[in-house]
């Protein structure tokens, strides 16, 4: 594998953000479809590329989110990945962490989103053993509900407020 890639799926690789990422990362970040659920509302141009340049920051851990390639055509396609659980208190919760997709419009309804997160559940249990996995969905993203849901995660609870949320984990299987 390229030193770049933290892991593959069937159909997508993932890996390091690189400065040819831009346009791409700009433009799901800019689409309010993509941003409904997603912080709410679409970034300026500026917000975006603030972003993306702490995207672009060398990291020597697997837990982040990554640049989500599709292998047919070196597209990207969006980012994906496991980051760590940090609690209220700002301290990184050991063992755990939260999954995370963002898939550009273009490419909804493809199975992408459900094949990464697959995949990142699967190299958060089996390559960074960690004993569970979190997701947090905006109540109404119903597509990322079925998602998650389809991934075996269990509701926790619901946050409600200005925007309310529901809060999912998933246990890692092989740790008892």
């Amino acid at each position: 594998m390229n030193s770049n890639i933290i892991l593959e799926s069937e159909r997508l690789i993932f890996r390091q953000h690189l400065p040819e990422d831009m346009n791409a990362y700009y433009s799901m970040e800019m689409d309010a479809a993509v941003r409904r659920y997603v912080g709410g509302r679409p970034r300026s141009r500026v917000d975006a590329e603030a972003r993306f340049k702490n995207s672009l920051k060398p990291t020597s851990s697997s837990l982040g989110v990554w640049a989500a390639i599709l292998k047919s055509t070196k597209e990207y396609i969006g980012r994906s990945g496991v980051y760590p659980h940090i609690n209220a208190a700002g301290i990184i919760v050991p063992d755990e962490g939260f999954l995370s997709f963002y898939i550009a419009r273009k490419f909804w309804n493809c199975g992408y989103a459900t094949e990464a997160g697959q995949a990142f559940v699967d190299f958060a249990f089996n390559k960074l053993k960690l004993k569970r996995v979190l997701a947090t969905v905006e109540v109404g993203n119903d597509a990322s509900i079925h998602i998650i849901e389809k991934l075996g995660f269990k509701l926790d609870r619901k946050e409600e407020g200005q925007r309310s949320f529901y809060h999912f984990s998933l246990d890692n299987p092989q740790i008892i």
